[in-house]
């Protein structure tokens, strides 16, 4: 028996993050929804893995609500949509529009999906979310994502405290990079995969297979016992 056979998981953007994950909730026996604002996109990735797929504005919620309402449950559920966020101009030189859009993007999509999954959640769950905290990067201006992961922590903290009682779990899973995330051609991405690996414990970063088997594991019955908690595969370029 695999590990997620009849559980229903949602995942919002079928992006390398959310593919990887949706692909090892299949293989482990979940029936998957995929979610996202163009449905073409989705369509390969569904027919790979057996999938039903959705148009949904994560930051509209009378879609997010419509969506939720369509389907017969929500065991577990994963936003892996972007932050649109700019990066590379210093804090102090950003327009303040610029540095909002990630924390309004991600504390928005993610206050969303969170809460129609909650609603859909009458025997227990899983809410997952992807990046925890970091940080601060010396040698690279960030602008607001790092912020907006901060607020997105601080959503699932809270979530945990009121929802526990009915048995749903949130957890984040936090990594100093994925190795095999970064495009192929990308300017500079050898040194960029070389650095994160440099940055590493054990001298080998995690890939997007990790990231799957984690987020598989931890949305599994197996962890039933961890909520309100950080799962941390950066094998050790974060240290807690």
């Amino acid at each position: 028996m695999s590990r997620l056979d009849g559980k229903h998981a949602v995942i919002y953007g079928a992006g390398v993050i959310g593919s990887a994950v949706a692909r090892a909730f299949a293989r482990e026996g979940a029936k998957v929804h995929l979610a996202g604002r163009n449905r073409a996109t989705l369509q390969p990735l569904a027919e790979e893995i057996g999938a039903d797929t959705a148009e949904v504005d994560v930051t509209d919620p009378s879609s997010v609500d419509a969506f939720a309402d369509g389907l017969e449950r929500i065991d577990i559920s994963f936003n892996a949509v972007g932050a649109d966020d700019v990066q590379g101009t210093p804090l102090a030189e950003m327009d303040v529009e610029d540095f909002m859009q990630p924390i309004v993007k991600l504390a928005r999509s993610q206050f969303l999906t969170a809460k129609a999954a909650a609603r859909k959640m009458s025997d227990g769950g899983v809410i997952l979310f992807f990046g925890g905290s970091g940080e601060p990067l010396r040698d690279y201006s960030i602008g607001g994502f790092q912020i907006a992961l901060e607020a997105v922590e601080a959503l699932r903290r809270q979530l945990a405290s009121e929802l526990g009682g009915r048995g749903i779990r949130t957890v984040s899973i936090r990594t100093g990079g994925i190795i095999d995330s970064i495009p192929a051609g990308f300017e500079g991405g050898e040194a960029l995969a070389a650095g994160l690996e440099s940055m590493t414990l054990t001298g080998r970063g995690a890939r997007l297979e990790d990231l799957g088997d984690v987020a598989a594991f931890v949305a599994s019955d197996k962890a039933r016992t961890m909520t309100a908690a950080t799962v941390n595969i950066s094998a050790g370029a974060l240290i807690d």
